[in-house]
């Protein structure tokens, strides 16, 4: 297993991470993703175990709270084996509180959270979206409150705008108060809207990508093909698809690319996909999930070997979109003001 910094921080977490969206199954968007109950759950995490992924991601919201549950369960006996990372601020009941980064709101998450987890801390605490009602020096001084308690270990926010990320930072170093050392992102070779202002953001800052939707709500797993009809047994078909909306034509140009290089390499379409995601600027960490046991094995086999140079330009190419404004002007002074990436929209 890889390692990587996790941003400014000192922290390393590992380049796979396993996520658990597909724990519970509760409700019909979750249940798309998928049910692993305790027995199951606890197989998986075994087996990322064994090969040292050892950070294990999940969000109160996940089957209103059963993940974390199954989670906790799962993990009785190995807490100090992995690295936790949980979320809050979507609603998480009726009441007017129950959602957002006030200092109620979150104090009162954690404290279920953790319950739920059955543990007295979390690795990685993550504002699972950006609440614009609360003054963000409510949610920093909270948030830095419970990193001095010990309940939390770093922060991270997840889904954030430029903006939004950028102002955090500013009141974060303004007061001396933790940061956000990571950023969950969604990032894919059919959504890759993060390189415009996120990515040289986070290069700038010292903020860790931690991807979310590396296979673009699944839309890259290998069942969507051209000429052939849509699958009706994924999790994107099935309401539980998360992702930008992909003009087919466009959907099945990257697909057949990643078929072409998959032959050349003996790997699927899909671990190609999650391999160019892990080769990206910035990336820290790629968090996919399982249904059972032989995804799980599949996503690990991206392990232990890399795309080359021409490989990456190949998809670079064919999964390409022409910026909105004002990133395609500012393309244009390269000179001054350089991307991580390299571009070639209009090339």
């Amino acid at each position: 297993m890889e390692y990587r910094q996790l941003g400014g921080s000192g922290l390393k977490v590992p380049v796979l991470s396993l996520g658990t969206g597909t724990f519970g199954g509760r409700g019909n968007f979750f249940g798309a993703w998928g049910n692993s109950d305790v027995e199951e759950a606890s197989r998986l995490i075994d087996m990322c175990l064994e090969v040292g992924l050892n950070l294990i991601d999940t969000a109160d919201v996940y089957s209103r709270g059963v993940s974390e549950e199954i989670v906790g369960k799962a993990l009785a006996g190995r807490r100090d084996k992995v690295l936790l990372s949980t979320k809050s601020t979507f609603r998480m009941g009726d009441g007017p509180n129950e959602l957002g980064s006030s200092r109620h709101h979150i104090l009162s998450a954690l404290d279920a959270s953790l319950k739920r987890l059955n543990t007295d801390y979390v690795d990685l605490y993550t504002m699972h979206g950006f609440d614009a009602t609360t003054p963000v020096e409510e949610t920093l001084r909270t948030l830095d409150a419970l990193v001095q308690s010990g309940k939390v270990r770093y922060l991270v926010c997840s889904n954030f705008s430029g903006w939004h990320l950028m102002k955090s930072l500013a009141a974060a170093d303004r007061y001396g108060w933790t940061r956000y050392v990571g950023h969950q992102v969604s990032y894919s070779l059919i959504g890759r809207e993060y390189e415009w202002e996120l990515m040289p953001l986070a290069q700038d800052q010292k903020v860790g990508a931690l991807v979310w939707g590396p296979l673009g709500g699944g839309r890259l797993g290998g069942k969507f093909r051209r000429g052939q009809p849509a699958p009706t047994d994924t999790r994107f078909a099935m309401g539980g698809g998360e992702g930008p909306d992909v003009p087919l034509d466009r959907l099945y140009d990257v697909v057949d690319a990643l078929a072409e290089i998959g032959q050349e390499l003996g790997k699927t379409i899909p671990q190609v996909a999650l391999r160019w995601v892990m080769q990206r600027p910035t990336v820290a960490s790629v968090i996919f999930g399982a249904r059972n046991e032989d995804q799980l094995r599949g996503n690990l086999d991206v392990l232990n070997w890399t795309l080359s140079a021409d490989q990456m330009d190949k998809l670079d190419r064919v999964s390409e979109v022409p910026p909105t404004y004002p990133y395609w002007h500012q393309r244009a002074f390269q000179e001054r003001n350089p991307t991580p990436v390299k571009m070639y929209w209009n090339s």
